[in-house]
């Protein structure tokens, strides 16, 4: 039997918020700001994000609400079979949403990449608020000539300044959010946090450490599958994970001077691993070469660049 809110408390709120916007604009940084646990890697290389990430916040206070916030890979022109689903999740996920947050690096100068993504939100659905990311790295005066270029280009429902890094202007952005949700009950439990696949996150918390600890050419034609994930022994995991790269001449790059790197790889992914699932775990990694795995849509799949249902 449901209960009244007590008198005087706001009726709560419940939606969803897509983060849109160019690569390395800090999405993934901000959802795991805004969510309170790290669901997203992070990168400072471009494309980092490949799939659609979903996570799950709760808000109480005077107007309580559950955020349902979806991260997006970066829109950009794509090249592979992968990109194209990359963009193909990004541009779904600006339909059949509560809000549209379009991220921006305030670090870098407007251009031709801006208009397009802007080209992309014409069509979207609810209100969108324009988050401008990074204002710990410049001076507050910079700011300036990005939020008139983009009010002038179309009408935002707010603008909020913001570090997903430090977590300045966060809580603004919060209130704002939550203030264009639409009254509704809970979708998900209250301890309900992400619908990644176990398997996805393993695999995507490898990548990482791949990204973090090889050279720039690598990260782009580089791909993790989770080939066994054993949960069969009382606190442990073992995960068994291919590292997928384009050509012979890349293994190398991975594996590092005795197999150096790829045992630091297997060593910082495993204490992340053993962090977020609170168990023991045991993980083995070999390196594979897949020439053109970008186009092959098998592997896409099993790398989770795929878009999947809406759960609306």
């Amino acid at each position: 039997m449901a209960t009244e809110p007590p008198r005087g408390a706001a009726a709560p709120r419940v939606g969803f918020v897509s983060l849109v916007g160019r690569p390395n604009a800090g999405k993934s940084t901000l959802l795991n700001r805004l969510v309170g646990v790290k669901l997203a890697i992070v990168s400072d290389k471009p494309q980092t994000t490949r799939n659609r990430i979903l996570g799950v916040r709760n808000y109480g206070g005077a107007t309580p609400a559950q955020v349902i916030f979806v991260d997006t890979p970066g829109i950009h022109r794509p090249l592979h079979r992968m990109n194209v689903r990359m963009v193909d999740i990004a541009y779904e996920a600006m339909g059949g949403v509560d809000v549209v947050g379009l991220v921006r690096d305030v670090t870098d100068g407007v251009g031709a990449g801006d208009r397009w993504v802007l080209e992309r939100l014409a069509g979207a659905d609810g209100p969108v608020i324009l988050m401008l990311n990074k204002i710990d790295l410049v001076a507050k005066p910079r700011l300036l000539p990005i939020i008139d270029w983009y009010q002038r280009q179309r009408e935002f429902s707010a603008i909020v300044p913001l570090s997903a890094a430090t977590g300045d202007g966060v809580d603004i952005l919060e209130r704002e959010l939550i203030a264009r949700l639409p009254e509704g009950e809970p979708l998900y439990p209250e301890d309900y946090l992400t619908d990644q696949p176990e398997r996805l996150l393993a695999a995507e918390m490898v990548r990482e450490q791949v990204l973090r600890l090889t050279h720039a050419e690598l990260p782009f034609s580089t791909a993790v599958v989770v080939d066994r994930f054993d949960e069969s022994e009382p606190g442990w995991l073992r995960i068994y994970c291919s590292i997928l790269v384009e050509r012979v001449s890349q293994k190398p790059i991975v594996l590092g001077p005795r197999g150096a790197r790829i045992k630091e790889i297997g060593t910082q992914a495993r204490l992340g691993l053993e962090g977020f699932f609170g168990a023991r775990v045991y993980l083995d990694l070999h390196v594979k070469v897949r020439a053109e795995w970008r186009e092959n849509d098998r592997i896409l799949d099993q790398a989770g660049v795929a878009p999947r249902p809406s759960h609306r």
